[in-house]
């Protein structure tokens, strides 16, 4: 009894701890990684500065959002699977119910006229733009790797498809280990037992094929809980990556409009917390008959691969992160989806948002203020809704 008590109270702990993480880490998965590193590592003292490196190491490396999967992994090492999932559920939780807030009532009530949900376009196509520089400084440093970026870029803007966005990260980790590889030094073997880290990869491969057949046969909510486990589960590059993997499952295939997109995109940057957690507001407004129920499928549809994929990767990344194979091809691939992100930047971002020149000096008025005047994303945000806001007032 005492010991199911000492359980509950780190559970809560671990909740409170997160929770509270949640509701004021703004920022991105970068400020994200810092807030954690200056909790746990330096504040509680959870683990030491090495290991947290490697955790972050590992979830970098994994597909999926890389700060809700370091969250998840502290839990677990703290509390175990219940641990994780507490860590996983006080991080997210108040984004997603604000992001759900801001849906039902644009669903239902319309919350906001067409001239905020274009204030919001237009700030979330300056995001993009920033983002895109970012990760192109980061990945595409060499002619190499530039070119990558570019031939991915152009395949998924000549061939707009879901497929695509696969074959394409597949074939630029092929390419990766042609290109990258360094030849493999001999390291001492490490004997390892029994790992149960094969059952949860086995799960997370069970589970997509199961929603797919569900999908196909049954349609409705398990298209979009099999649209958003797909995403979750091969988005590499952080989370502006999710922006043209969404819109080529949801836009290209007129499950959403453009404009509902691009809103929840922008108004996801105003809330603190993780990225993903834009799936509860896409899965509102692609399920308009169900939308709760849609927004709820899509973060836990979402999310779920990451706890797959941490438990069952944790085990062997000791032995995985010193390959020169698994370097290479994640090389290209955060090349390769580097492109994505630029192909989504003219489709749907420039071509539904920008319709005037005034949009175009709104445009260059956002990114001043990101970039030359490094404001918080989220002021931005609402700064843009707000100049949307006035500008309906006036031509009203």
């Amino acid at each position: 009894m005492m010991m199911l008590a000492e359980q509950y109270r780190r559970l809560w702990m671990i909740f409170s701890v997160f929770l509270r993480l949640g509701c004021t880490s703004f920022g991105g998965p970068i400020a994200h990684l810092a807030y954690f590193h200056e909790e746990f590592v330096r504040k509680r003292r959870w683990l030491d500065e090495a290991e947290y490196t490697d955790l972050v190491a590992l979830c970098q490396f994994l597909p999926g959002p890389a700060s809700s999967q370091v969250g998840l992994a502290l839990g677990y090492r703290k509390g175990g699977y219940a641990g994780a999932f507490a860590a996983w559920l006080g991080f997210t939780m108040p984004s997603v119910l604000i992001l759900l807030l801001f849906a039902l009532g644009m669903v239902k009530g319309g919350l906001f006229n067409d001239t905020v949900l274009h204030g919001l376009k237009i700030v979330a196509m300056a995001i993009v733009i920033q983002a895109l520089w970012q990760m192109g400084q980061k990945n595409c440093n060499t002619r190499t790797k530039f070119a990558v970026m570019l031939i991915a870029a152009v395949l998924m803007s000549v061939f707009v498809s879901a497929w695509m966005q696969w074959l394409l990260i597949v074939f630029s980790a092929l390419a990766g280990v042609l290109l990258f590889r360094q030849p493999e030094q001999k390291r001492p073997s490490e004997k390892r037992g029994y790992s149960r880290g094969w059952v949860w990869l086995a799960t997370l491969c069970l589970c997509g094929v199961v929603l797919y057949a569900a999908a196909v046969w049954l349609g409705g909510v398990w298209q979009i809980a099999d649209i958003f486990y797909r995403v979750g589960a091969s988005v590499f590059g952080g989370g502006h990556v999710v922006l043209p993997m969404l819109q080529t499952e949801l836009v290209s295939t007129g499950k959403l409009s453009a404009d509902w997109f691009l809103a929840g995109y922008g108004l996801a940057q105003a809330v603190p917390g993780p990225l993903f957690t834009l799936a509860a507001f896409l899965g509102v407004a692609a399920l308009p008959q169900m939308p709760l129920w849609g927004g709820v499928v899509a973060v836990v549809a979402i999310f779920a691969p990451s706890f797959f994929l941490v438990f069952g990767v944790l085990p062997y990344w000791q032995k995985w992160r010193e390959t020169d194979t698994a370097r290479a091809a994640l090389t290209a691939v955060n090349a390769a989806v580097t492109g994505l992100l630029l192909a989504a930047l003219y489709r749907p971002v420039f071509t539904e948002t920008i319709g005037s020149a005034v949009d175009i000096v709104w445009l260059a008025l956002a990114l001043w203020v990101l970039v030359r005047l490094k404001l918080p994303v989220w002021l931005v945000v609402l700064a843009g809704a707000l100049a949307g806001y006035l500008v309906g007032v006036l031509v009203a």
